[in-house]
């Protein structure tokens, strides 16, 4: 029976995604697939799964289509494979061998659906001494060492929240990993298990300082280093009202600009003695304490100096660059971040607020010609 493709708009309009609920880098690839235009059906569990908020503002579903199953129930995991049976990709964040006691591994969906795309998303990814242990962002960019590189040598690692792990170095490589494979199995007939690890992609994010290490060119610790706050003049400085402004003057022409604006061009000959370092950034440091942030940032408004305001998150929208973009975008009542990145011949969109678990049962059904998941409720 053929079936139609379901519509959509972006550059991945009528791709059919099957996204097994979970937490973390799971869900924010689902959300990128999604506002790239894809049809994404989050499977959802019973219970709730997700971050335990309203699920009004968990922003990772948004653009998605929900349907609650109970994978512990007899028909369970035939409503999963009839939906894989009709998906592009399938991607799931169990840790390992849970989809397989589930009946839903890769090898039950691919034959149910040979060209199937089943992206597996973990920490520590498939195989190895801890691929069965539980784990967090924290932990796994540990191990690589990329937390080690970022914060003041004097005090511990500063954590990034779970933007390094979770999603850079996890929901972005599944969501490359699964697109080069939806390629592939697009020219070849042939689908392919993506396993895409946080701990694999956050090593990978630091091939370049690896290269400069090998070379001589990078201290194997915090705070000595060219980007990792070492160099004065590529870092943050507390400014007079307690705020901070984010300073990365690295080009010779970019930090003589700098230097003349922030009133110390007498001491721009230090850009290349690190013997002077210490004193340059104390200097540097002192200048900044003698203004308020909103200050400076007139100071290098429309300048080359590499210079600007270090916001919260509710003051970014309003950053007149930003919102001159349209980089923030209010859907829902929820001030937000627009799709990235952006096509010229299909633009990307936000077409639907988070999904409502089980909400989108009656339309997917219809639209993927599901019955099976009518029953029982759905």
């Amino acid at each position: 029976m053929t079936v139609t493709r379901t519509p959509g708009h972006g550059p991945l309009a009528g791709v059919r995604v099957v996204e097994l609920a979970g937490i973390g880098p799971g869900p924010f690839a689902g959300m990128l697939l999604a506002d790239l235009g894809a049809d994404v059906v989050r499977v959802d569990r019973p219970q709730d799964s997700g971050l335990g908020i309203d699920p009004a503002y968990d922003l990772t579903n948004r653009n998605k289509r929900s349907v609650i199953v109970d994978l512990k129930a007899p028909d369970g995991p035939a409503r999963v494979l009839d939906l894989a049976g009709r998906a592009d990709i399938l991607i799931e964040g169990y840790r390992p061998g849970v989809a397989e006691r589930l009946g839903v591994g890769p090898e039950p969906c691919h034959a149910r659906n040979p060209r199937l795309v089943y992206g597996r998303m973990t920490g520590w990814g498939q195989q190895g001494p801890l691929a069965p242990r539980a784990g967090h962002d924290i932990a796994y960019i540990a191990v690589t060492g990329t937390l080690g590189m970022i914060g003041d040598p004097d005090a511990p690692p500063a954590i990034p929240a779970n933007l390094l792990g979770d999603y850079a170095g996890g929901s972005l490589y599944l969501v490359v990993g699964v697109l080069a494979a939806l390629h592939h199995a697009r020219a070849t007939g042939t689908g392919q298990v993506v396993d895409a690890a946080i701990v694999d992609g956050a090593a990978h994010l630091a091939s370049m300082i690896h290269g400069m290490l090998a070379a001589g060119a990078w201290q194997d610790r915090r705070g000595a280093n060219l980007l990792d706050g070492g160099c004065p003049f590529y870092g943050t400085y507390e400014t007079a009202d307690g705020q901070y402004m984010a300073v990365g003057a690295l080009e010779q022409q970019f930090y003589e600009e700098f230097m003349a604006l922030l009133g110390l061009g007498q001491q721009a000959s230090a850009h290349g003695d690190t013997a002077r370092w210490d004193e340059l950034r104390e200097a540097v440091a002192a200048r900044f304490k003698t203004r308020t942030r909103d200050e400076w940032t007139a100071v290098f408004e429309g300048s080359d100096a590499c210079v600007a305001p270090v916001l919260s998150l509710r003051e970014a929208p309003a950053h007149p660059h930003l919102a001159a973009r349209g980089t923030f975008t209010d859907h829902g009542g929820i001030t937000q971040p627009s799709p990235a990145p952006r096509f010229s011949a299909t633009p990307a969109s936000i077409r639907g607020g988070p999904a409502r678990p089980g909400a989108g049962t009656e339309d997917v059904a219809r639209d993927w010609d599901i019955p099976l998941l009518l029953r029982d409720g759905g």
